[in-house]
C-alpha cells in the first residue's frame, strides 16, 4: 500500500506517531484481526496501524481529527469499501452509526484519553473489544483496586463495564516525537453491564464521591445519602470514597428507598 507523505505535527492534537515496526507487529498480533472483523481505528495518524489492519480486516473505519491526515489516509490503497475515513472530533462521534460488534483500536491522543474512555462506555453494547495505547498511568487507573493510590472514578466505571488486560509497555522512543511518558497497550473486554440509564446514575455518583475522595463517605455523599441510609446499604459512613468497591457503589445507585438530601 502507498504510504502517505509525512506532514508537520499539530501540537494541539497531541500527535505522537508510532514508528517502531516491532511494536506495530506486536500490536497487530495482539489484536489478531480477521477478515470478518469490523475495525474502528481512533486517531490513525499517518496510517502505521491502518495499513496492516486493512491487510487483514474486512472493513476499517478510521476517525481522524486532522483534516490533512484524513485526506492522506483516504489515498491508501484498499479494496473498494474496505476503508472509510471520518474526519472529526472523536469525543463527539456517534459510534452507534457504525453498527455492532465493533473492534475499537487506537493509539489514543493522551490529552483526551480519559474523557474518550468515558465516552466509549456509553457505547458498551456496540463494542466487541478494545485494544488501546494509553499512558501507562491511565492503564494503572483502569486496573486499580479500592484503596490503591490510582483508584479513581475511571477505575470503578471501567470495572463496571470491562475486563482490563494490560498487555505490554511501550517506550517513548517507539514514537515520533517521543512522548514524555511510558505508554501501555491494553485490551478491554466488555462484560455484562447495567443499562445506560443506570450507568449514567453511577457516573453522577462517582463524580460526587471522587471529587471529595479524602473525606468520609458520610461527608462526601451527604448531598445524596444520610448516615442511616449508608449503613443500611452496608457502607461504613467513616469509609473514604476511594476505598469503596463497585458493588457498594451499585447498591447506592440502585437503592429504592433512597433518602437523599435532594429529596
Amino acid at each position: 500500500m502507498t504510504e502517505p507523505p509525512r506532514k508537520p505535527l499539530r501540537k494541539r492534537f497531541g500527535q505522537h506517531f508510532l514508528r517502531d515496526p516491532a511494536v506495530v507487529a506486536r500490536i497487530i498480533n495482539s489484536i489478531a484481526p480477521a477478515a470478518a472483523d469490523r475495525i474502528v481505528e481512533i486517531g490513525p495518524g499517518d496510517g502505521a496501524l491502518t495499513r496492516p489492519l486493512l491487510a487483514s480486516a474486512a472493513r476499517v473505519a478510521a476517525i481522524e481529527i486532522d483534516r490533512d491526515l484524513a485526506r492522506r489516509l483516504r489515498r491508501l490503497e484498499a479494496p473498494a469499501g474496505r476503508l472509510r475515513v471520518y474526519c472529526g472530533d472523536v469525543l463527539q462521534f456517534d459510534f452507534a452509526r457504525l453498527g455492532g460488534a465493533l473492534r475499537i483500536v487506537g493509539n489514543l491522543p493522551y490529552n483526551i484519553s480519559t474523557p474518550l474512555l468515558f465516552r466509549l462506555v456509553r457505547f458498551h453494547e456496540h463494542i466487541a473489544d478494545m485494544h488501546l495505547m494509553l499512558q501507562r498511568e491511565v492503564v494503572a487507573r483502569l486496573a486499580a483496586q479500592p484503596g490503591d493510590a490510582e483508584y479513581s472514578r475511571l477505575s470503578v466505571m471501567g470495572a463496571c463495564c470491562f475486563e482490563t488486560q494490560a498487555l505490554f509497555d511501550v517506550a517513548p522512543r517507539a514514537f515520533a516525537p517521543p512522548p514524555k511518558v511510558v505508554s501501555g497497550f491494553v485490551r478491554l473486554l466488555p462484560k455484562p453491564a447495567p443499562p445506560p440509564q443506570t450507568r449514567r446514575r453511577l457516573d453522577e455518583l462517582l463524580r460526587l464521591a471522587f471529587s471529595r475522595r479524602r473525606k468520609t463517605a458520610a461527608n462526601a455523599l451527604s448531598e445524596v445519602f444520610d448516615r442511616s441510609a449508608l449503613e443500611r446499604l452496608g457502607v461504613n459512613p467513616g469509609q473514604r470514597p476511594d476505598t469503596l468497591r463497585l458493588d457498594q457503589f451499585m447498591k447506592m445507585v440502585n437503592y429504592k428507598g433512597n433518602e437523599t438530601r435532594r429529596a
